[in-house]
């Protein structure tokens, strides 16, 4: 009997060739956009699960805006590891880890003949014991034991000695000056997955890092990033109490707290509100898997809208078999059969549509998928090929089977109110997610577009910099640098302006409450750089030689000034880090975070040292190239062969936004997809409606009806139906776009003119897909349906 049924299947699949090739492409489509987004979830949902459960991350939430909000961050007090370790018996290990000690810059590690170039961070000797890093070489008990000691990955290893055996005790050479020297090899280890965060070749000891940087000594001032493991049973929640009122507890003029999150969360959580965890990438995770299931969803519809419309011509050979003695159940199996080897085919074809999708999935999402076509994955798909075939073919199955055998050798339809609704439900249902998919993208493109060009306060094009690998006067390189042909300007500075986290609260000024606690974000410059950047002054002056040694001297934005409650300040002296300094100019306000960040008070201070050696330049537009050609030959004279590496501010500026960007792209490919999926199915209700209704539209011809009033009249249900859909669609776009458009400090509004734009667009998708079957039905010979009855 089953083979029977599949015989009788695939014949009815090979004569209705155009119906069979729709419904294939429909499924096939959905299925295929569902793999990739399944796989792009299972591997966000993957990043740093490799590392232990019982690790947690130590986060800083500190005042802002005057104590009418908090801030969180990743950076933490120096000493804080130690303390944790010594002070709480509820942890097992603690250790601290500086990532951008060099602000993504690389250094210099040479070792005979032999220079290349590599990141490195600062690590605390245990942070082998905290995170899955597994030594090759060393003991874990031993590593980074004297200041000198390093550890590298087998990457590095086999870059710099070209090999990963008896590297022990080994040395190189490494510059930056800052940290120049002669370190020692005390450990080789194998760098994490590639779904780990925390990725880097070169680890020197932390204890190094604190020399340098004095300031860590104080408990109001914070760089690292503190990590915790702690012991099997630790209650999380009585441990963030006992923790959170340590910094005060060791600075009574500390305003910060802090809190423990479980490392493997902070991926997907590392979105906070006024101190707590309140989403992040888990949003999109969830988003797409929504959208993964609302694909395959209208997919399911369009395959039994088709299904159901082309059943209508084959009522009578229901009723045939039902007189010469078929069960219903007979019936049903043989047109389940039908949709199962549908569903199978599309299937097959989804499974090739998303291998040849793959590569350009990967580039838009930033991934490297990959098809493991092992137990699960097989397994998944015979799932998905039985519940697909089953439930899109259950209905069409259902009905056709339903009708008496009389009824049936009438041609004769059934015409109940619940048959109505539900097939009427279902094409309102795809016209309301594709609706919402359209208002979607119209918000998020228009957000985008106004990332793209919103003042940020500075000129952010041919704008390059680069960090010097070699030992050199900055004053002096920097006047070389500006001599260059086509160079317009340059500068030193420390971090970077486009995502400057960071910051102090070790400041006080005339007037200053002693309750205040504001945190201030600081950039190091050098002379030049406000020129360099293009950011505008206010009032005062820049830093200028012709004063003398600034380093005296501050800058402030406009948010500090306010907060603050200065008025005149220029002249004013505050109290910076244990130095007076004097105001002597106010930049207008400037965006150093990304739009999803409000404007922070933030000051500049001069500096010239290797803290703040990188050097911003401003390229004349059309010479870019060889610009950095001369720039380059410069660069390698000077580093003794090395290739000039730089980065243009541009870009990093696009790195904020990836995420948005990704959604933006695959929200118009998904739109689209959801658009034309749902054309199928109306297609294909339309297909229904005229043939079911070939004899009335005969009638009305023969009396005199008219082409364009039937047109209007096979039309108007359809039309209804999307304008019912809009009405349900929007005021869903309008909260789930609000909520995601709330993540921006500055937005767009959701103007009339989006739905407006998105509720044209669902009535000329409806008007596309329905047109040719009216025209069709309308434009039919009268006598030929009226004989058919």
């Amino acid at each position: 009997m089953f083979k029977n049924n599949l015989t009788i299947a695939w014949r009815r699949l090979v004569k209705d060739r155009q119906f069979s090739l729709l419904n294939i492409l429909g499924l096939s489509t959905g299925l295929a956009c569902a793999i990739l987004i399944v796989g792009w979830v299972n591997d966000e949902l993957a990043v740093d699960k490799y590392t232990e459960k019982n690790l947690y991350q130590l986060l800083l939430n500190s005042p802002a805006d005057n104590n009418r909000a908090i801030a969180t961050a990743d950076y933490t007090p120096g000493y804080l590891a130690e303390t944790l370790e010594k002070e709480f018996p509820e942890v097992q290990a603690a250790a601290a880890v500086v990532l951008n000690a060099w602000h993504d810059q690389k250094g210099v590690l040479r070792t005979g003949d032999r220079s290349i170039t590599s990141n490195g961070v600062f690590i605390t000797a245990n942070f082998f014991h905290l995170f899955s890093f597994p030594l090759v070489a060393g003991d874990k008990q031993q590593v980074l034991r004297d200041k000198n000691d390093v550890v590298i990955s087998t990457d590095l290893a086999q870059r710099l000695f070209g090999t990963t055996d008896n590297l022990i005790g080994k040395t190189f050479e490494w510059s930056p000056k800052d940290y120049a020297g002669v370190y020692r090899v005390s450990g080789v280890y194998r760098k994490p997955p590639a779904n780990a965060t925390m990725q880097f070749d070169l680890a020197f000891n932390y204890t190094l890092f604190l020399d340098h940087n004095q300031k860590l000594l104080d408990w109001r001032n914070n760089d690292p990033s503190t990590f915790v493991l702690l012991k099997t049973g630790a209650n999380i929640d009585a441990f963030n109490k006992k923790i959170a009122g340590l910094i005060k507890a060791k600075n009574e003029k500390a305003g910060s707290t802090l809190f423990a999150q479980r490392y493997s969360d902070r991926y997907l959580h590392g979105v906070y509100e006024n101190g707590h965890p309140a989403g992040g990438r888990i949003e999109y995770v969830r988003l797409f898997s929504l959208i993964a299931a609302f694909i395959l969803l209208i997919a399911a519809i369009n395959f039994m809208n088709l299904s159901t419309a082309k059943a209508a011509g084959r009522i009578k050979e229901a009723g045939i078999k039902k007189v010469i003695g078929a069960k219903r159940s007979a019936l049903i199996g043989q047109y389940l059969a039908e949709s199962l080897l549908l569903t199978a085919f599309a299937v097959l074809l989804a499974i090739g549509l998303a291998a040849l999708a793959l590569p350009q999935f990967d580039q838009v999402t930033g991934k490297q998928l990959h098809l493991h076509f092992d137990g699960p994955f097989i397994t998944g798909i015979i799932g998905i090929t039985l519940l697909t075939g089953i439930g899109a073919g259950s209905y069409p199955a259902l009905y056709l089977s339903s009708f008496k055998p009389a009824a049936s050798l009438a041609g004769k339809l059934h015409n109940s109110i619940s048959e109505l609704l539900v097939r009427k439900g279902l094409v309102v249902f795809q016209f309301t997610l594709s609706a919402l998919f359209i208002v979607a993208v119209l918000v998020v493109v228009r957000q985008m577009n106004l990332v793209q060009t919103r003042n940020l306060g500075y000129n952010r094009s041919h704008l390059l910099y680069f960090h010097p690998s070699f030992d050199a006067s900055l004053p002096d390189l920097v006047r070389e640098v500006k001599n260059v042909p086509g160079v317009l300007d340059a500068a030193n500075f420390g971090q970077n302006i486009t995502d400057r986290n960071g910051g102090t609260t070790d400041i006080s000024w005339p007037g200053k409450d002693p309750a205040t606690n504001i945190s201030f974000t600081d950039l190091s410059i050098g002379y030049g750089f406000i020129e360099t950047a293009g950011i505008k002054m206010q009032s005062g002056r820049t830093f200028s030689r012709q004063y003398g040694n600034e380093k005296a001297s501050v800058i402030f934005n406009q948010a500090a000034i306010e907060v603050m409650g200065l008025k005149d300040p220029i002249g004013k002296t505050v109290h910076l880090w244990g130095i007076d300094r004097q105001i002597i100019g106010v930049a207008a306000n400037f965006h150093f975070q990304s739009l999803h960040e409000t404007i922070k008070p933030c000051f500049f201070e001069c500096n010239e040292s290797p803290f703040a050696g990188n050097i911003m330049v401003r390229l004349a537009p059309g010479a870019e190239q060889a610009t950095i050609q001369r720039l380059g030959d410069i660069y390698k004279t000077r580093s003794g062969g090395l290739a000039l590496e730089y980065s243009f501010l541009e870009d990093d500026f696009q790195r904020l936004y990836a995420a948005e960007t990704r959604v933006a792209v695959l929200a118009r490919y998904f739109a689209a997809l959801a658009v034309v999926i749902s054309g199928l199915g109306l297609f294909g209700l339309a297909a229904y409606n005229a043939q079911k209704r070939q004899r009335e539209i005969g009638i009305r011809k023969v009396i005199g009806a008219s082409t364009q009033s039937l047109l209007a009249l096979l039309s108007r249900d359809f039309l209804m139906l999307a304008g019912l859909a809009l009405l349900i669609a929007f005021p869903a776009a309008a909260w789930l776009c609000g909520r995601w458009l709330d993540s921006f400090a500055y937005r767009v509004s959701l103007s009339a003119d989006l739905f407006i734009r998105a509720g044209l667009s669902t009535f000329g998708i409806t008007v596309g897909s329905i047109g040719w079957q009216c025209l069709r039905a309308a434009g039919a010979n009268p006598i030929r349906a009226l004989r058919a009855e």
